[in-house]
């Protein structure tokens, strides 16, 4: 699948919600439905998903489309090792985090996150990256997607798996696990270590 393609039929489709939801003249409303309709055959011939199971992923019909929100925890040890989990979904490791919450804060998200995954308390810090998913080497996903990187200060040592990771650890830079690539990369991973040893300062950003 071309990743390039696949950017540009959801950027058509975002084009045509917001048509559907602003427009108040009835021809246009119908070629936005038309594009629209075009855009989900098209997608679901790319990834052989069923259009009925790509609709609620990438549809909001609320108005303006925003990209969703990911953001992952950064918590490193004494050793300089970086606490990963294990995904249940695909067996492969990434930072604690997950899609942001209505009436939490990035750091608030950060926090939760890293307590329901790894059983850690922890506490956010810094901001260290905000990233444009599409723009970052990794899969493509329907949902157009930032990631917010927090560095989060552990404040105890206990580490236990949720009910969406089958285990957890710590980990060298150069002894990762296999990452799950939706979620993080090993570059991502580098650049965190950059900000540990201070090779980074201010937040990057794209």
């Amino acid at each position: 699948m071309s990743t390039y393609y696949f950017e540009k039929i959801k950027r058509l489709h975002a084009l045509a919600e917001i048509g559907l939801e602003l427009s108040d003249i009835s021809y246009d409303w119908e070629r936005y439905q038309e594009i629209r309709d075009i855009c989900l055959d098209m997608l679901e011939t790319m990834t052989h998903v069923p259009i009925q199971e790509i609709v609620p992923v990438i549809e909001e019909r609320n108005g303006y489309r925003t990209p969703k929100v990911d953001i992952r925890a950064v918590v490193f040890n004494e050793k300089e090792q970086i606490l990963l989990i294990q995904e249940n979904v695909d067996g492969c490791w990434a930072m604690p985090g997950g899609w942001a919450d209505i009436s939490y804060s990035p750091g608030e998200v950060a926090v939760k996150e890293c307590y329901e995954e790894a059983g850690l308390k922890v506490k956010a810090v810094k901001l260290l990256a905000v990233m444009d998913k599409q723009k970052q080497g990794m899969p493509p996903a329907f949902e157009y997607i930032y990631k917010i990187y927090l560095l989060c200060e552990k404040l105890d040592d206990n580490i236990s798996t949720g009910s969406e990771t089958s285990d957890v650890g710590w980990f060298d830079k150069n002894d990762l696990p296999p990452l799950s690539l939706p979620r993080n990369t090993a570059g991502q991973i580098s650049m965190m270590y950059e900000y540990l040893r201070g090779e980074r300062i201010e937040p990057f950003f794209d």
